[in-house]
């Protein structure tokens, strides 16, 4: 058998939406304990998990609790004795989450979880933008954001040996509704692939009854810190894990995606910075017509938000007059508009480089996002538009 012959083939493909792509991914890994909490549009997931659970499928504990917080907190809980975990959440769920992610990133456990991004009440909104996912950037957690079922499936069985190398949680975010109940074609892996693909580690500190330890245990302010910076580093040293994961998955399956994506940036003067399956579709197309219009465009794609790729978006912005950030979810207060138009701009002034850009707001609670805004963005950005923050899409 030849080398390329030997990569792993897909046992099947099947017409999934991201959410079941997510539910075959966990189903995969074989995990040990899922907990379980529905909110739109989230649910489908762990219906589905369930059903494989009730049939024999998935040999793994499925804990009903009666909140998100619980969920998190039963995830925890497991994962300190050694599980391997799953759960998933949107919105408020996340919302209510919230003060556990940091109990997760702080004890250094290595769970994952889905999260199908969807709008923050008030008013109540169930339709998807990032809203959610945004508001956890600060939580210790590594971040990806996924454009498409595939990627989706891919990346939860790579988040599972991200998390366990690096000892940290992992969320796996993608569009709510425009993905989590979308159907595309999702190749499978063969699942014993998947497991020797992910073998099981032996963690450092779990809890045992026969070697007692203490987790969560009271700083004092001469430990706090310290612990704190080592979650930071740990962080910032896991892009490189994040890499190697998503090589080392290529080489045994045939596909893997980096830590952004670029289209024709090559000789790009002018590029849009966007993240999601609707933002990156759209933007691409919208390089093209540009380009066709005389705008030398190009784009960029985030797929992993945290730890946030600095130095290598740095390289692709080195050479461009212009760029605009398209964020799906609003910083309120801040002057930046948006989470990722702030990091990239941070970016830019500390590592030295002077390039222009724009703050686009777009696609909040699900606003259309068509192909003619992306290409009015480059036409702004060549006509000289900089320095500013346009809430695109918005009736006024």
């Amino acid at each position: 058998m030849t080398a390329a012959a030997a990569i792993q083939k897909a046992k099947a493909a099947l017409a999934l939406t991201s959410n079941y792509a997510v539910a075959y991914a966990v189903k995969a890994a074989d995990v040990d304990v899922v907990a379980v909490y529905p909110i739109t549009p989230q649910t489908t997931i762990v219906e589905k998990i369930a059903e494989f659970v009730d049939d024999g499928e998935l040999n793994a504990d499925l804990i009903h609790v009666e909140s998100e917080h619980s969920a998190m907190s039963a995830v925890v809980g497991a994962a300190a004795a050694g599980a391997r975990v799953f759960t998933a959440t949107s919105s408020q769920g996340l919302e209510l989450m919230h003060e556990v992610l940091h109990i997760a990133s702080g004890l250094r456990l290595p769970v994952v979880m889905a999260v199908p991004a969807r709008a923050i009440s008030a008013p109540i909104s169930i339709h998807g933008d990032y809203s959610d996912v945004m508001n956890t950037r600060d939580t210790g957690w590594i971040t990806y954001i996924a454009s498409s079922a595939q990627e989706v499936y891919d990346t939860v069985i790579q988040a599972y040996k991200v998390a366990e190398t690096t000892l940290l949680p992992v969320m796996v975010s993608y569009d709510g509704f425009l993905m989590s109940h979308t159907t595309e074609p999702v190749e499978l892996n063969d699942e014993e692939a998947v497991k020797r693909f992910l073998p099981r580690r032996e963690r450092p500190n779990v809890l045992r009854p026969e070697k007692p330890i203490t987790m969560g245990a009271f700083a004092m302010p001469d430990w706090y810190y310290e612990i704190k910076y080592q979650v930071q580093e740990a962080l910032a040293s896991s892009l490189k894990t994040i890499e190697e994961v998503d090589a080392e998955y290529g080489k045994a399956f045939g596909r893997s995606y980096g830590i952004i994506q670029t289209y024709r940036m090559e000789d790009a003067d002018y590029a849009v910075i966007a993240y999601g399956g609707a933002a990156f579709g759209n933007a691409r197309e919208a390089v093209d017509v540009a380009r066709e219009r005389g705008i030398r465009a190009g784009a960029i794609r985030l797929r992993v938000w945290r730890p946030f790729p600095a130095d290598r978006l740095l390289k692709q912005l080195a050479g461009v007059k212009a760029f605009a950030v398209i964020d799906r979810a609003i910083a309120f207060g801040s002057p930046g508009g948006g989470p990722a138009f702030i990091d990239v701009a941070t970016a830019l002034y500390m590592g030295g480089m002077d390039v222009p850009g724009l703050s686009v707001i777009h696609g909040i609670g699900q606003r259309s996002m068509y192909v003619e805004d992306f290409v009015k963005v480059f036409e702004m950005l060549k006509d000289g538009e900089r320095n500013k923050v346009v809430y695109m899409g918005l009736r006024l």
